[in-house]
């Protein structure tokens, strides 16, 4: 069989062509406890509910009570600043309006953000690899291994979104790389094996211009970038090594499941802003489950407690680990400011503990000075 193409490359008849990047279906051993591991990066892990002794049970007649507190204000000077510093941020905005505006009245209203948080625990499983390297293959002969909600984790920072994977004990085999077939080296994809491609100045005709093509000599075919002309390139999955140790990969994912719900009371305010803000946080309630709240004034952050606690358990109890719940009550301070500026009546917000403004009307247009 004639190896060389009419442009001279050679083609090596030993190299075989890519295989697939995942190990096919079949090639993996079967470990006890973790039958049904799909392959690193096909599909969706298995996922493991923790067992039953790791189910939260909450308690029936169980509640929670949260103090009064005092409504918040803000002075007409601390207004009239947080104006000037929103107008500051609007560039067709002027501040003479702000400056000189006459105050008629600062109504506090009462807004309160409620939010549960529950920091959870999932653990699934995927086969995962590693050139062999004659590392130490710690498989089953070490012994039985341990099943998922067993194996140690690092435990990271509370309430903080976090993914931790860890090798499986006893679970390593080694077995010949499947995308090389044991031989380390591919054929290039992108010369087919011939180490030269078609040039891309002359397009392979050999001239450019009516003369010879300086780029491949008149040739027609230039050497392919991606092997440097040799044909083939080190197999990416072993780094040329040949050989691939499986092991399965436990993926332990915490995450802060949130409920929040802020009550819109406040005509004309738009609650979405509320999100960008913060709050005094007046009631703070921790434990590994907590309960719904009762007795507080706003009824409705009652109900949202309720039906926050409710929806987490449902949601999350069976498929996942519970590790700490807390429920909080923000009192967010909101403000509207009426005044008066030129004979004309206007109105803006100031909200949260930052002084955040909203002013939809501010008379803003170039042409008032």
């Amino acid at each position: 069989m004639d190896n060389k193409d009419e442009e001279g490359g050679v083609l090596d008849p030993e190299a075989p062509e890519e295989g697939p990047s995942a190990p096919p279906s079949g090639l993996l051993d079967t470990v006890s406890g973790y039958e049904g591991t799909p392959s690193e990066g096909v599909g969706e892990d298995k996922i493991y509910p923790p067992p039953s002794d790791r189910v939260p049970k909450p308690e029936n007649d169980r509640n929670a009570s949260v103090p009064h507190v005092r409504l918040p204000t803000v002075s007409e000077d601390t207004a009239r600043a947080a104006l000037l510093e929103y107008v500051g941020s609007k560039w067709t905005y002027r501040s003479k309006p702000a400056k000189e505006l006459v105050f008629r009245d600062l109504t506090p209203f009462t807004a309160y953000r409620y939010r549960l948080e529950t920091f959870t625990e999932s653990r699934g499983t995927a086969w995962a690899f590693e050139p062999y390297t004659n590392q130490l293959v710690d498989g089953p002969q070490y012994g039985v291994p341990p099943p998922p909600w067993d194996v140690v984790v690092e435990f990271p920072l509370m309430y903080t979104d976090s993914c931790q994977k860890v090798r499986v004990p006893h679970t390593s085999f080694v077995k010949m790389c499947h995308r090389c077939h044991g031989k380390g080296r591919v054929r290039c994809s992108q010369c087919h094996g011939w180490g030269k491609t078609r040039c891309t100045f002359c397009f392979g005709s050999g001239r450019k211009s009516g003369k010879h093509c300086t780029f491949c000599h008149g040739s027609g075919r230039r050497r392919c970038s991606r092997c440097s002309g040799r044909g083939t390139k080190t197999c990416d999955i072993c780094k040329g090594h040949r050989n691939l140790m499986h092991f399965i990969q436990l993926i332990v994912t915490w995450k802060n499941q949130i409920y929040e719900h802020v009550p819109d009371q406040c005509p004309g305010f738009p609650v979405k802003l509320f999100e960008k803000v913060n709050g005094d946080k007046f009631f703070v309630d921790e434990s590994a489950l907590v309960y719904p709240i009762v007795g507080f004034p706003e009824k409705e952050i009652c109900d949202a407690s309720k039906r926050g606690n409710d929806e987490h358990m449902a949601r999350f109890s069976r498929s996942m680990h519970i590790l700490q719940q807390r429920q909080t009550i923000e009192l967010i301070p909101l403000t509207q400011a009426f005044y008066e500026y030129k004979e004309q009546e206007y109105n803006y917000f100031v909200y949260g503990i930052e002084n955040k403004v909203h002013a939809p009307k501010y008379p803003s247009s170039c042409s008032i000075l």
